[in-house]
């Protein structure tokens, strides 16, 4: 079932692959952006998480707390988001993409544009063998304030189909 704009969700608790709790929603900071991708390894997934790790710092001052989702193991994503500067969770079982009604599609990398980013992924050597989970994941976005609504949603419709830092900012600065 998908979540839907001005949905309250339940509060829950996840664990980072460094070991920490982290619960959704929290007091503070404004929202929680909440990045679902596919396998650890995936070079379009990488290569986008890279532009976040540039904003970072627009991210931090517009109070957004990132959280990334992939549908790896623990021991798969700290082979590739052990450094990550955001808070990153191992989700195997699909736990929570089925919770958020998170799809896959078997065209999910054969879009132009995610065949391109692919390739860039590769050529940054933002990739791995191994595709816990299979490589037919689609994105999904979701931005919640503090008191647990979905201010925005996005679905991806192929694997490269998410916000970008600008869009991420500029609806945290319409919903703050």
């Amino acid at each position: 079932m998908k979540v839907h704009v001005g949905q309250t969700i339940p509060s829950f608790t996840v664990r980072t692959i460094q070991g920490s709790p982290l619960t959704v929603p929290e007091s503070s900071p404004k929202f929680t952006h909440l990045q679902f991708r596919r396998f650890a390894g995936c070079p379009i997934c990488n290569l986008h998480l890279h532009t976040f790790f540039k904003g970072y710092e627009q991210i931090e001052a517009a109070g957004i707390r990132e959280i990334i989702f992939f549908h790896s193991s623990v021991s798969e994503m700290k082979k590739y988001q052990k450094d990550i500067a955001f808070a990153a969770v191992a989700d195997p079982s699909k736990t929570f993409y089925a919770q958020f009604g998170v799809e896959r599609s078997i065209w999910a990398s054969l879009h132009p544009r995610a065949l391109w980013a692919a390739i860039k992924g590769m050529l940054l050597g933002k990739m791995g063998v191994k595709m816990e989970n299979g490589p037919h994941g689609l994105p999904a976005d979701f931005l919640i304030d503090q008191k647990g609504m979905v201010v925005a949603a996005k679905y991806g419709t192929h694997a490269y189909d998410q916000w970008e830092v600008s869009e991420l900012l500029s609806i945290a600065r319409g919903a703050g």
